[in-house]
């Protein structure tokens, strides 16, 4: 079966940009060559049928699309008496089975000349073809920044002549933090529904263990994605969102869980403690049966001394609630100053759910609705809404007992 272009531009999009990149060495010229050759076979595919090799097909087309552009720009610059020597005339392009191109591509976006939050956007927008409005959803920042936080990187890594290249040994750890951070926000985008950006994160912690294998924080990264990615097939059903407790644990890939374990093991025996070791060491104690939340509150609290995040903060409340009751974990919660983010009202909503509070979690379920598009989660949350109405409406004592 033929795969939809939709379906192809997920898997290929990283792969042919990169290429193209590394050739022609600028961001502008490569998408937008990058974009036409997808737009044609928009066109053409649907016509002459899919080409046995789709990458190949697309990296040739944008090659020409680029090669047109730069002999127009230097038709016009001659007829205006402007030629000047130019260098960009694309090289022959070979599209390997397993290219490195990806890799390199994140170490030139994440160069330190760059400010991080445009490193790691920058890494989106170009490898994982995220649009500019997923980005700005990410950042939690109008699109309108965003897409002028692009601009200004693709610009500075053109006017700086910054190399599309892995550095040297000597330079890779100055770049780790931003490269780790890219890879992260990829895996958590496509751990919201995005399939194949996941995989392409998971994809790239590998490379990177490779590539670094006595960084522990590179392989506490590879093991968190292995651990949360081996629920991937149970956090929904029918479209539905599950919840942790409510998943099928027979259904997790224990052989993702075995890796990423493994990973871990590495990365404990390097010394490591930061924090995606020890995001790791949480996901592997939510596999275990019976989970130990009183091990997982201290991680957490450990998590959050290094990071200052209340984010993290917000998921110690959901572990202390389990060791000492929803009471404990509110009071927790009600500290925290994230009022536009949706998962603390609806960690909220359930801990007053537990304590029969149900007009005020009723009220934080909705504020958590308003504060989502996701669909799946609008779907959960009206879920709980409407289950808060039917418990209200039932008779006294109704539920009680056996």
């Amino acid at each position: 079966m033929v795969a939809p272009l939709d379906q192809v531009f997920r898997q290929e999009w990283g792969r042919v940009l990169a290429t193209l990149i590394g050739v022609l060495g600028d961001f502008d010229l490569a998408e937008d060559a990058a974009q036409e050759a997808f737009a044609i076979a928009a066109a053409a595919w649907p016509r002459d049928g899919t080409p046995s090799n789709p990458r190949a097909w697309l990296t040739r087309t944008a090659r020409n699309r680029a090669t047109d552009r730069i002999r127009r720009e230097r038709a016009l610059a001659t007829k205006f008496g402007l030629l000047v020597a130019d260098d960009r005339a694309p090289a022959p392009i070979e599209v390997t089975t397993f290219p490195d191109e990806r890799l390199e591509l994140v170490f030139t976006c994440c160069h330190p000349a760059l400010a991080l939050d445009a490193q790691v956007a920058l890494t989106l927008r170009s490898l994982g073809g995220l649009r500019t409005d997923e980005i700005a959803r990410a950042f939690l920042v109008p699109e309108r920044t965003m897409a002028q936080r692009l601009v200004r990187a693709k610009r500075k890594i053109k006017a700086a002549g910054i190399p599309f290249r892995v550095p040297p040994a000597h330079l890779l750890r100055e770049r780790l933090d931003a490269v780790l951070a890219v890879v992260y926000l990829i895996y958590n985008e496509g751990y919201g529904g995005r399939d194949e950006l996941a995989a392409e994160a998971i994809w790239l912690g590998r490379a990177l263990v490779e590539l670094l294998p006595d960084q522990p924080e590179v392989r506490g990264l590879l093991a968190m994605m292995l651990l949360h990615d081996s629920r991937r097939e149970t956090r929904f059903s029918d479209g539905e969102l599950v919840l942790l407790e409510d998943q099928d644990r027979s259904r997790w890939d224990a052989e993702q869980i075995a890796a990423g374990r493994a990973e871990l093991d590495r990365a404990l025996a390097l010394g490591g403690r930061g924090p995606y070791v020890l995001q790791a060491a949480i996901a592997s104690l939510h596999a275990e049966v019976p989970c130990d939340w009183a091990q997982i509150a201290l991680l957490y609290g450990e998590l959050g001394r290094l990071t200052g995040s209340p984010v993290v903060e917000l998921n110690r409340a959901i572990a202390v609630a389990e060791v000492d009751g929803p009471e404990a974990g509110l009071r927790v919660v009600d500290q925290l100053g994230l009022d536009d983010f949706r998962y603390l009202h609806s960690t909220r909503a359930q801990l007053l759910r537990r304590l029969g509070r149900v007009e005020e979690a009723r009220a934080a379920y909705r504020r958590a609705r308003q504060l989502t598009d996701d669909g799946a989660e609008r779907r959960f949350l009206d879920r709980r809404l409407r289950e808060l109405a039917l418990s209200a409406a039932a008779p006294a004592g109704a539920g009680r007992g056996s």
